[in-house]
Order: C-alpha cells, then structure tokens, then sequence
C-alpha cells in the first residue's frame, strides 16, 4: 500500500479534505473548524480508506456533537455471525455514531470482515484481543510473541478497520503504582489483562509501550485514529481515580504527543466505574494532561449495584463527563457484567446512551442540540402525536407505548379531559403571556 496522507498531515498543511468537509456539513460547522481541530489535535475523523463501505466520515471532539459507540462481537462461548451483523443492523438502525467489533470466538478475521463490509460508520477493534487469542490457542497468553501482537495490528489495518483500542499506557511503572495502592479489583480491561499476564510472566515492558513507533508506522500508513486505551481503569466506585489509572493517564498524554507529532490522529479512553463527585475531576486531568485530545470514556457507571440497569448508570454517567468535556460515550447494556449482549440490548444500549450525549450537548450548548427539543415541545402544545411520534428518539417505542393505550381521543390516558395544556388553551390566546404584578 502506498504511503497516504493522514488527514492530521494535510490539516496541518492547511488542506481541507472530502471527509473534513462532509464531517462539517453533518456538524453543522464550518470546514476550517474541522481542519484546525484536527491540526492542534482536539477532533480527529477515524477514516481508514481500506474501509470502502465507510459512507459517513465522523467528526469526534471539541465543540461538535458527543458521540456514541455501539460494541458487538462474539465470545468464546457464543459465535454466530448472523447474530452479530443482526446487532450491526439494529444499531445503525438505533443511529449510533461508531461500531467496535469485540470478537473473541469464532472466525474473528471473517466476522471482522464482515461488520467492516456491512457497516457505513468507522468501525474501531481492539487487537490485542485478537492476538491474545490466538496465541492462547497455540501455547497461552504468556507465549505471546511480540511480532504477532504488531501482526494482528496490520491485518486489522488491511481489512479497513477505522480507530483501534491500543493499552499503550500498561507499563511496568503504572502497573507498580497500581499494586503499591492497591484495589479491591485489580484490573478489569481485557486488554490490560492480557498485556499484564504477558509483561509479569516473561518480566518484559509492554510491547505496544516498548515499540511504539512500530505501532506508529502502521497506523501513519493506512490513517488508523489510535485511542489510547485504559488498562487501568477502575472496575469499581472505590478504585477511582486512584495512582495507577492517573499514573497511565500520565504515560498516554506523552504518548499522544508523539503519536501527533509523527502525523497520526489520538483518541484518550477513560474510566469505568466512578462516583459523580470524580467525573468532573477526570475530564480535566485527561484534558490538561493529553493537551485536548477527544475524551472517549465508558459510562461512566455510577454505582456498582445496578446489574441489568448498568446501561442507566453509564448513562447518568455519561451526560455528566459529556456535559464537562468528554466527546465519545461508550454505550452499556442492559447486559454489562452479566453475559453476552442479545440484539435487543444492542438497540436500547444504543438508544440510551444517545440520550445521555443529547442531554449534554444541550447543556453545552451545541449548535442546534436544543432544536428538536423545541420543535417537540410546540407538537406537544398541539397535541400532534404524529409529530410528536417522529421527533421521539426512538419513535418506534414511543408509538408502541401510545398505542397500547388504546384511547380514543387526542388525549392520553394520564389525564384525559383533565390534559393540562387542553385544560388552559382558550385562555391562553398568544403564544407568550404579559403577567402584571
């Protein structure tokens, strides 16, 4: 493959691309605003030219719309293609803004394939999983070898994958201040896990730390958005914000620094579980720390003892790091911490975590973000439910509820005759009421 010109590269030089152009048009901004955000590092556009389905470039950071990513993939336990391209269909369907394929059982390079194939949004993976899984079935995680883990990463790169999950930042120094402190759960990242099994077993740094460059010559090569992942992120209330997540934090702003400077595009990921007096805190560490680099976080869930409702408080979570600065939400599901989402749960960890990003962006002020809240409100007023119906986040469900309602009127059945806005409409002749005290 020749060498391209990353979309950082030619922002720098002052070039607006095609794909700073859609992203500005879907933003609602101006071209310049996306070529500067991604030259000075605060937005980037994950786009991979070898994804030749990708139809839609996103924009991702500073000032423009929070985003949202939908995972899927398969398990050990449970691999079927068909199921997974079934989720990819509902959560496009849902609008979801990203896709992570998660895979770790089945055909992973086929069923990578086709999420890539079929999917018209950047589609981000995280190798090490990969890797680790191979390796795993030859002679265990531990017998890892190094050039496999960089193998992996171009094979993915090939096949068109967008933005890529990298634990750069689980080294020696940040997995010993982790154990120093202590915590009730150590490491919950899949991918740190991997990586700290390998690095405590063979007593060897971090391959993605070590050979950095290596990693950084890949993803030049075909304009692969790196998120720089949180191995250390904490996997409970209590372990937040502690040393070895600040201290990996620390290592991955370093890391986006030079990752910029040899052109390629940074994401930062964050926690994880978190109480709400934290998150605030953690949007400005990551932000100070990692020069404004889009803040791409998981939830974050703000309470542990919600199982089957940890979609609800990752959303909680997420409106507020939203709210202060983080860009990109990671949905949850209804199924988190307890098996393999179904496609259901796709749809409505999809559905939710949208309305956690709009909640901020309205909040923050993103243009237009408060339009549609507008426009429902005066549908509302009219009592136009068919207007109301298709200004709904998830008109499908709204429908289904007022139907089921079986009224015969244009009321609902809460009030009836007693509708408060029918209630006062005779005496309420123009749009705006002068009160003389």
């Amino acid at each position: 493959m020749t060498q391209i010109k990353t979309q950082l590269l030619n922002a720098r030089e002052g070039i607006i691309t095609e794909q700073m152009k859609l992203a500005a048009l879907e933003e609602g901004v101006s071209p310049e605003y996306i070529r500067e955000g991604i030259a000075n590092g605060s937005i980037v556009i994950p786009y991979n030219p070898k994804h030749l389905s990708l139809k839609k470039p996103l924009a991702i950071g500073k000032g423009l719309r929070t985003k949202v990513n939908a995972n899927i993939g398969t398990s050990p336990e449970h691999a079927d293609l068909d199921e997974e391209l079934e989720k990819l269909r509902v959560a496009l369907e849902a609008r979801t803004d990203a896709v992570m394929d998660l895979s770790t059982g089945g055909d992973i390079d086929r069923i990578r394939k086709a999420i890539i194939e079929n999917c018209p949004l950047p589609v981000g993976t995280v190798p090490i999983y990969q890797a680790a899984v191979e390796a795993s079935e030859k002679r265990g995680i531990a017998g890892m070898d190094e050039d496999e883990i960089f193998e992996v990463i171009e094979r993915q790169a090939e096949d068109g994958v967008d933005f890529m999950t990298v634990h750069c930042g689980v080294t020696m120094e940040s997995i010993s201040r982790l154990k120093a402190q202590g915590r009730i759960l150590d490491i919950v990242s899949r991918g740190g896990a991997f990586l700290t099994t390998w690095m405590l077993s063979n007593n060897k740094e971090n391959p993605l730390y070590e050979h950095y460059d290596r990693l950084l010559k890949i993803a030049k090569k075909y304009d692969i958005t790196l998120s720089l992942g949180d191995g250390l992120r904490p996997g409970c209330l209590a372990d937040a914000t502690d040393r070895g997540q600040i201290q990996e934090t620390i290592i991955l702003g370093e890391l986006a620094k030079k990752a910029r400077s040899e052109g390629v595009q940074v994401i930062i990921e964050g926690p994880g579980h978190m109480p709400l007096d934290q998150i605030k805190a953690n949007v400005i560490i990551e932000k100070k720390i990692c020069e404004d680099a889009p803040f791409y976080v998981l939830g974050p869930l703000v309470t542990d003892i919600a199982p089957g409702y940890d979609h609800i408080a990752a959303a909680i979570g997420g409106a507020l790091a939203a709210y202060y600065g983080a860009d990109f939400l990671c949905y949850l599901t209804p199924s988190e911490h307890l098996r393999l989402p179904t496609v259901s749960d796709v749809r409505e960890g999809v559905i939710i975590t949208r309305i956690a990003a709009h909640a901020a962006d309205v909040a923050k002020k993103v243009r237009g973000a408060i339009d549609r809240d507008i426009e429902i409100a005066k549908a509302r007023k009219n009592l136009d439910w068919d207007r109301q119906m298709s200004l709904a986040i998830d008109p499908e469900r709204a429908k289904k509820i007022r139907k089921e309602s079986k009224i015969t009127s244009n009321k609902c059945t809460m009030c009836g005759k007693y509708c408060a806005i029918d209630v006062v409409r005779d005496y309420f002749k123009t749009e705006k009421l002068t009160c003389n005290v």
